[in-house]
């Protein structure tokens, strides 16, 4: 599962074309804390692409990880994407 197909399940907005893939993100609590001295927050650099992570709580007291490529090499365009992303999953 990748940022476009994320932000489709979601209902956000997405760039490119919709492609359809098996749920993964169901209900839960967005866990995110967010520095405003750190704008990166939440994003790593792998090898030149820029990827967003972020933890969800589960209603059943689980948690799960998400770890989304953004698909980008430009650091600007991965902070608009991962703000998509998070805002669309809040």
């Amino acid at each position: 599962m990748n940022y476009q197909d994320i932000l489709n399940e979601v209902g956000g907005a997405s760039i490119g074309s919709p492609r359809e893939s098996p749920s993964r993100i169901g209900p839960g609590t967005l866990a995110t804390r967010r520095a405003d001295e750190n704008e990166d927050h939440h994003l790593w650099n792998n090898r030149g692409t820029w990827w967003c992570h972020f933890t969800l709580h589960r209603p059943d007291y689980t948690s799960e990880r998400i770890r989304v490529s953004l698909k980008t090499k430009d650091l600007s365009e991965a902070r608009i994407r991962r703000d998509e992303l998070l805002h669309a999953l809040k």
